[in-house]
This record gives structure tokens, C-alpha cells and sequence, in this order.
């Protein structure tokens, strides 16, 4: 599966150390067994995640917008995930690893939203995110990531307990 469109509005949404609100990067990198360079929700320091990364279908920021009665599509920054990524079903890549420009990731699961949305985008938030928050993946093999490359799937992930494995 192909991206017939450019990968992401933001190549990357990272919310870095202290207290500063997460901001959009035109690239960034992915690091094996810990996340996005920059970003403090990173697992890192040896401990591995099933959530490294978030990915949010990009289609899906109009229907957040409708359902929260606004007309413009929601700043995907506020949303709080890595990767915005447009032409591409993200939840069929649950399972899946996948090529986005440099780095192999491999999808976890849904990505549920938070009660920061209530706050990031006002009452309502929560609900409108419900069905809409994106997945989660982990990192296989890092590699730079940057706005307009395509999301190339790769395959099911191998199965490690498959015999002569």
C-alpha cells in the first residue's frame, strides 16, 4: 500500500522536555526501541514501548472538526501524534510493518485518546477523538523521516514462534 499523496501536513508533532506545548518538524528521526528524536514521551533509557510512535490519518481531522461543530479541519499539533499521514487506511497497518521514508515501523494497536483533548481541543474533545485517535507503532529499524514521503507497507510482521525461527 502506497500513499498516493504526501505523508504528512507535519512530518512530525513531538512534545519536547518541560512544560512546552508539542510543535510540528518538517523531519525528524526514528530511534529503535524508543520513539521520535525530541520527543519526551519517547520510552528510551532501555525500556522498550508498543507505543513509540502515534500515526493519525489525516482525513480524519475534518471529521473531528464536524463533530466538535467546527468548519475548519482540527490543527493536527493538537492532536498530540508523531505522524499525520494522508491516502493511507492507518488502522490496516496494525500488524503490518511499513517503510516511511527511512525508518521501518511496525503498527501495535489503536491509539486511544486522552483526556487531553478535552483541554487541547474544549469540551466535546474526548468524544470527537473516540474512533479517530490513530495507532500506535514501534520502530524496527530507525532512519529519518521527513514530509512527503510515501507510507509503503511491507508485510505482516514475522512470526517469531513460526518453526526454524
Amino acid at each position: 500500500m502506497r500513499s498516493p499523496g504526501p505523508v504528512a501536513s507535519s512530518a512530525s508533532s513531538c512534545a519536547p522536555p518541560g512544560a512546552l506545548p508539542p510543535s510540528s518538524w518538517p523531519r525528524s528521526h526514528a530511534v529503535v526501541g524508543a520513539g521520535l528524536d525530541g520527543d519526551r514521551h519517547r520510552p528510551g533509557r532501555g525500556r522498550s514501548s508498543r507505543r513509540q510512535v502515534t500515526i493519525l490519518q489525516g482525513e480524519h481531522l475534518a471529521v473531528v472538526a464536524a463533530l466538535l461543530g467546527r468548519s475548519e479541519p482540527v490543527d493536527p499539533v493538537l492532536l498530540r501524534r508523531n505522524l499525520v499521514v494522508v491516502g493511507v487506511p492507518v488502522r490496516a497497518l496494525v500488524g503490518l510493518r511499513f517503510r516511511v521514508g527511512g525508518a521501518v515501523l511496525e503498527g501495535t494497536g489503536p491509539c486511544h485518546p486522552c483526556s487531553r483533548m478535552e483541554e487541547a481541543l474544549g469540551p466535546g474533545g474526548y468524544q470527537a477523538m473516540r474512533g479517530h485517535g490513530g495507532i500506535t507503532a514501534a520502530v524496527v529499524d530507525g532512519g529519518r523521516l521527513q514530509v512527503g514521503e510515501d507510507v509503503v507497507a511491507l508485510g505482516p510482521k514475522p512470526d517469531d514462534d513460526a518453526p526454524g525461527t
